[in-house]
C-alpha cells in the first residue's frame, strides 16, 4: 500500500498531465515524465505510472471523438509506433547503466525543452494529405522515443498538424494512436522490469477515479477554450519543465 504522500505526489502529477492531454490531445508524457523523475521514481517506473493512468483518457477519448476517427488511417501508424517501441527500451536500459539520475534528469528536459521548441517554430500549412515518407519517420520515431524517455507524442503532432484536420479529427487520431499501442507497451515494460514498475502502476491504479474526472473536464475543456489557447499554456509549462531538467546537476550540487 503506498503511503499518503506518495499517492498525493503522483496523482496531482498525473492530474496535470491527463487534464492537458484530454483538452490539447498532447504532452502528457512531456509533463509526466519530467515531474515524476523530480519526485524520485526513474524512467522505466515514470513510464508505467504514465500508460496505466492514460487508460480511462484514451478509452474515453476514443469514444468521444469516434465520429471523427478513420480506422483506415490507423494501421500502420499503430504498427509503427509499436515496433520500434522494445527498441526505445533497449536503449534506456544502456542509458540506466551508465548515467546517473541528475544526468538522465538533464536528458529528459532537453528532450522536453527540444520538443517544445519545434512544436512552436513548426509552422506547417496543412495539406489534406502528404508523403508517405513522413509516417515512416514520424511513427516509428514515436514508438522510439516512447520506449526510450516515455514521451512518444511530438513526433505524432507534428505529424497531423501537417494535415487539414479538424481539432477533433487531431485528437481522435492521437486518442487513438495511444490506445493501439496501449496494451502492447504495457507487457514490454512489465517484462522488461518486472517487480520494479509494479508499485508505479499500483498508485497509478489508486488515481484512477480521479483521473476518470480530470478526463472528463479535460475534454470539455478543450473543445470550450480552443486550441491556440490551450496551446500556448501548455508550451509555456513545458519550456519550463525542460530548463529545470537541463538545470538538474547544478540544482542538486
Amino acid at each position: 500500500m503506498p503511503d499518503l504522500p506518495s499517492l498525493l505526489g503522483i496523482a496531482a502529477v498525473l492530474s496535470v498531465g491527463i487534464f492537458v492531454q484530454s483538452a490539447a490531445g498532447f504532452a502528457a508524457g512531456l509533463l509526466i515524465v519530467p515531474m515524476l523523475l523530480w519526485l524520485g521514481y526513474t524512467i522505466p517506473e515514470a513510464s508505467m505510472a504514465l500508460l496505466v493512468a492514460t487508460v480511462p483518457q484514451n478509452v474515453m477519448g476514443v469514444y468521444s471523438l469516434r465520429d471523427s476517427i478513420r480506422p483506415k488511417q490507423l494501421l500502420w501508424p499503430g504498427i509503427g509506433r509499436i515496433v520500434f517501441f522494445p527498441i526505445g527500451i533497449g536503449v534506456l536500459v544502456m542509458i540506466e547503466n551508465t548515467f546517473s539520475i541528475d544526468r538522465i534528469r538533464q536528458l529528459v528536459g532537453g528532450a522536453v525543452l527540444i520538443a517544445t521548441i519545434a512544436i512552436i517554430l513548426y509552422r506547417p500549412h496543412p495539406k489534406p494529405s502528404i508523403s508517405v515518407f513522413w509516417a515512416w519517420l514520424a511513427f516509428p520515431l514515436s514508438g522510439f522515443c516512447q520506449g526510450l524517455i516515455g514521451m512518444g507524442g511530438p513526433a505524432m503532432v507534428f505529424w497531423v498538424s501537417a494535415h487539414d484536420w479538424s481539432t477533433r479529427q487531431i485528437r481522435g487520431f492521437l486518442f487513438s494512436m495511444y490506445l493501439i499501442s496501449l496494451g502492447p507497451a504495457l507487457a514490454i515494460l512489465w517484462w522488461k522490469f518486472g517487480e520494479r514498475v509494479l508499485p508505479a502502476a499500483f498508485i497509478a491504479i489508486f488515481t484512477l477515479p480521479a483521473l476518470m474526472l480530470v478526463t472528463w473536464l479535460g475534454l470539455r475543456f478543450g473543445n470550450w477554450l480552443g486550441r491556440e489557447r490551450l496551446r500556448r499554456v501548455t508550451l509555456g509549462l513545458l519550456l519550463l519543465l525542460g530548463l529545470i531538467g537541463l538545470a538538474s546537476p547544478w540544482l542538486h550540487s
